[in-house]
């Protein structure tokens, strides 16, 4: 959890215990790492991840109401995969209505996150990526004041779009399963199609959702991952590398999917893979 009731009567005590809470949790979530999964219908996926859902607290919500953050909880997300968040941030828009949640405009929170930018500054270095965690805290800490003082906002759910690497399995039948899905290669350029020595044993870049939901005391509800898509596709002009993807996540099937995943428990997800 990430510190709860950061609005008590306020002591400099619980504040730095508040804060060390928030550092030790951003540092978990940016190093840690799941498992995997497969398509809806597909069956169990041994690679499903186990997401951590926090009943207790979500029970207590006093409101339905959630604001999705227009940041990164973690580093920001490479320059292809930030290209597709404004997509996938509206498609989880529309996941969280259907399942009964009122969600408000992301620039509730971006006009505050901004502001509150100019007080404190950039967290994120702009040439290593790297976030200073302190800033980091500061602002969201600020912003959430703001939300809970002007707005209905009742819960605060970042939404990363995360990259790592995956491998295809040997065989005939070439695939990958990563975070609850299962995908096959890409294949991309003009050439006549992949060499009999291709080396499949090489690491492919595959995208995963990465979701945390917080309540307005900065409680952590609930954490989870799903996979969507490989950003690497089998370059068909040579035959033997992986080169990015000129379409990464265009799927918005393996959109769907990957959210319902990363959302799975605490909106249940039809045909989880995860039971055997």
């Amino acid at each position: 959890m990430l510190g709860p009731h950061l609005n008590a009567p306020t002591a400099p005590i619980l504040r730095r215990r508040t804060l060390q809470h928030l550092v030790l949790m951003l540092l978990v979530l940016v190093g840690l790492t799941a498992c995997g999964s497969s398509t809806v219908g597909g069956g169990y996926n041994p690679t499903t991840p186990t997401n951590v859902f926090e009943q207790g607290l979500f029970d207590q919500l006093g409101s339905d109401v959630v604001v999705i953050a227009s940041v990164n909880l973690g580093a920001p997300s490479r320059n292809y995969l930030k290209k597709r968040e404004f997509f996938v941030d509206s498609r989880i828009t529309e996941y969280l209505k259907d399942a009964g949640f009122e969600v408000r405009p992301q620039r509730e929170f971006s006009q505050r996150w901004n502001n509150a930018v100019l007080i404190y500054g950039d967290p994120v270095d702009p040439t290593t990526g790297r976030v200073n965690q302190k800033t980091f805290i500061q602002i969201v800490q600020a912003v959430r004041d703001q939300l809970r003082e002007q707005t209905d906002v009742g819960s605060i759910i970042f939404t990363d779009i995360i990259e790592k690497d995956v491998y295809y399995e040997q065989g005939l039948n070439r695939v990958t399963r990563f975070d609850g899905v299962t995908r096959k290669p890409a294949v991309q350029g003009a050439g006549s199609g992949v060499t009999s020595g291709f080396d499949w044993s090489r690491a492919v870049a595959a995208a995963t959702l990465r979701a945390a939901w917080f309540d307005m005391d900065l409680g952590r509800i609930y954490y989870g991952e799903g996979g969507m898509d490989v950003t690497d596709a089998v370059d068909t002009r040579s035959g033997t590398a992986f080169v990015r993807r000129r379409d990464v996540l265009e799927s918005e099937s393996h959109i769907d999917e990957g959210i319902a995943l990363a959302f799975h428990p605490i909106i249940p997800m039809k045909k989880w893979p995860g039971s055997p």
